[in-house]
């Protein structure tokens, strides 16, 4: 308990000093993006993936790391290949095989199974690249990403998975400590480094987390807790193959059809951040067990609902304060 609380401290404080810090040398490197037609560095994906495997790392403070060593492992390849997406943007098929790699050598099949461990691999891949996708508006993939990461630390908690559970806190903290500088107008950015390695992180702690219970309870659980990234996902999908948008163009995400509808950018974030702790918070009760599976089904159907509804909302016309380097981080 105590380390856990002095760790997420830990991670806050150094996130932000060190995505403060970076901010300079970052945008020297041109490793910046185009945002409210200004350039934000994306010193923040740096500092989080930095800090983060610092402090799990290390094992600060006699901390048993035990189960997340090769969560981190792999989620600092998965940062790197999102580093290099960042500097010389990478296809999207790249990326989801890189992400397949290093999501197969984490699943834990002995307790999934082959079938079910694949399954997760594809499932992984998808978030990590969902993830990705948020991070195109001021505060949005940081807020996520907290709620989910607390989220799936409070999974790891109830099946004293410690190792899990600290990884998932420290995660959280040092997103928080990014969200500092990150909310709008955001004076650092994410990238595609924090964004793909948060998300990576988060979806195999989940599938360690969900391993061993029941293939369709457990799909319902995953879903809930990242529930916004899967509802973003699938609406872009949906607009670009029914609406005939270019696969590498286009705003179709949540937040773009909301800022359609005058929402201001503060307000998406806060109102879609409340949408994800919605899920979330479904979510953890279904592992808890303290709520039956039918209330995995209401976050699904809610979750429909919003998008068969945003999808009515044109974009094509969407407000260029909401379009970053010609949305090259879009899912």
């Amino acid at each position: 308990m105590l380390y856990g609380i002095a760790a997420a401290a830990t991670a806050l404080v150094l996130t932000a000093l060190l995505a403060a810090v970076l901010r300079i040398p970052v945008r020297r490197l041109r490793l910046v993006e185009r945002r409210r037609q200004r350039e934000v560095p994306l010193s923040g994906g740096l500092a989080v993936v930095a800090v983060t495997g610092t402090v799990v790392g290390t094992g600060l403070w006699g901390a048993d790391v035990s189960g997340a060593g090769g969560l981190l492992a792999a989620g600092g390849a998965v940062a790197l290949l999102g580093l290099a997406d960042d500097v010389w943007r990478l296809r999207r098929r790249v990326l989801a095989a890189g992400t397949a790699v290093a999501a197969a050598c984490v699943v834990p099949y002995g307790e999934t199974g082959v079938g079910p461990g694949l399954l997760a691999v594809v499932w992984a891949v998808g978030v990590t690249l969902a993830f990705r996708g948020l991070d195109h508006a001021d505060g949005l993939a940081g807020t996520a990403g907290v709620v989910t990461a607390f989220g799936v630390a409070a999974c790891a908690a109830v099946d004293v998975m410690d190792g899990i559970a600290g990884l998932m806190s420290v995660l959280a903290a040092a997103l928080t400590g990014f969200l500092l500088h990150n909310w709008h107008p955001a004076r650092v950015g994410l990238g595609s480094c924090g964004s793909m390695s948060a998300g990576f992180v988060i979806a195999l702690a989940l599938v360690h987390v969900r391993a061993g219970f029941g293939l369709g309870e457990s799909a319902g659980v995953l879903f809930a807790l990242t529930a916004l990234a899967s509802a973003d996902a699938v609406l872009v999908l949906l607009a670009r193959r029914l609406g005939g948008r270019s696969a590498g163009r286009g705003a179709g995400h949540l937040a773009h059809r909301l800022r359609r509808l005058g929402l201001t950018v503060p307000g998406i974030t806060l109102l879609l951040g409340l949408a994800a702790l919605s899920g979330v918070l479904v979510g953890v009760l279904a592992h808890a067990e303290r709520v039956g599976s039918g209330a995995l089904w209401w976050v699904a159907g809610g979750a429909l609902v919003v998008v068969l509804a945003l999808f009515r909302v044109p974009v094509h016309a969407a407000d260029a304060r909401y379009r970053r380097r010609s949305a090259p981080h879009c899912v």
